[in-house]
């Protein structure tokens, strides 16, 4: 290991790290690993936590077209840490800087990304877990939903998506019905502002439900966080005519049949609200930031479980299962 210099942290004396891999579907194992060396326009992370997004449930019960194992700390993407080491050309972070990161490898003691993958934290957030990506995932969808003051806005699934969505809308001056399978999740719709809670067990029930909610109008705005084929025709049905449906659960999972007549005939805006531009990423992040600084949106009550590195494999089940009182999964890596 070279002397330390300024773009090293200091404290930087260990060369290998521990890092989380599928070795197998359905499991996880822990390996040793050399800690990366930033390249130009890159800074290393001392990673402080790791969110654990649904997307990463495919990869670990085994797909086909997946290879195994995989790589030491992959599928991790949202990461949060220290910046431990800055790569030539880098001048906009320093090391010690608090930041978020889009990267690839989070699962992870340490991880390099790209300089404009990272978004420094505030000072008021120091000793908080911020999975940027999630956070600026949601942020977008919600930009992207045309939510304003006075919309009726039925939100399709109140997991951790579901409920940011909820407090952004409420603080929009909308109107949010929520609908969700379990009843902790419609508890948590309601703390976060939801003014009707509709349990999702009964397709023609809910319709009418909504139906009776809104006289008979239906909602100006319906936005589908589940990912499944039941949830997304559901949230069709409860669209007004000319209204907006918003496709924000994660469907990687086959092809959907869904009612096109009904799309077509209620003159429907359907929107992918899912961003792959880069830059859209982190301004995303970055508005998240300022949502969470600034107390117009509160995600630490939704961060209900948290595991060591170690215990990956379990929050992967956890995550899949969804136990009592779940709603989002945090890897703790101090």
């Amino acid at each position: 290991m070279p002397e330390p210099s300024p773009s090293v942290s200091p404290t930087m004396v260990r060369t290998t790290m521990r890092a989380a891999r599928v070795a197998e579907p359905r499991r996880v194992e822990v390996v040793e690993v050399e800690i990366p060396e930033p390249a130009a326009g890159q800074v290393r992370l001392r990673l402080e936590g790791c969110g654990v997004c649904a997307s990463n449930i495919p990869p670990f019960e085994g797909r086909e077209w997946f290879s195994y194992p995989m790589e030491p700390g992959g599928l991790g993407h949202e990461g949060w840490g220290t910046v431990d080491a800055v790569g030539e050309g880098v001048t906009e972070f320093q090391v010690g800087d608090r930041v978020a990161a889009l990267s690839q490898h989070a699962y992870a003691q340490y991880d390099v990304v790209d300089a404009d993958s990272v978004v420094k934290l505030p000072e008021s957030m120091a000793g908080k877990p911020f999975p940027g990506e999630p956070l600026g995932c949601a942020v977008n969808i919600f930009k992207r939903s045309g939510v304003k003051a006075g919309d009726t806005v039925a939100i399709v699934g109140i997991g951790f998506l579901g409920a940011l969505l909820t407090q952004m809308a409420v603080e929009a001056g909308a109107r949010v019905i929520a609908i969700a399978r379990r009843p902790f999740a419609l508890d948590v719709a309601r703390e976060m502002g939801a003014s009707e809670t509709i349990v999702m067990d009964d397709h023609w029930r809910i319709i009418e439900d909504v139906k009776r909610l809104t006289d008979g109008r239906f909602c100006d705005v319906t936005i589908e966080c589940v990912g499944k084929e039941w949830p997304l025709n559901l949230s069709a049905e409860l669209t007004r005519e000319r209204g907006r449906l918003i496709v924000a659960g994660y469907h990687q999972d086959g092809l959907r049949a869904v009612n096109m007549q009904l799309w077509n005939w209620r003159g429907l805006d359907v929107i992918n609200a899912h961003e792959r531009e880069h830059a859209i990423y982190i301004e995303g992040i970055r508005e998240a930031v300022q949502r969470v600084s600034e107390g117009r949106l509160d995600p630490y009550p939704l961060f209900t479980h948290r595991y060591a590195l170690d215990e990956l494999g379990q929050a992967l089940e956890d995550t899949i299962q969804r136990p009592d009182g779940f709603m989002k999964a945090l890897l703790t890596l101090e």
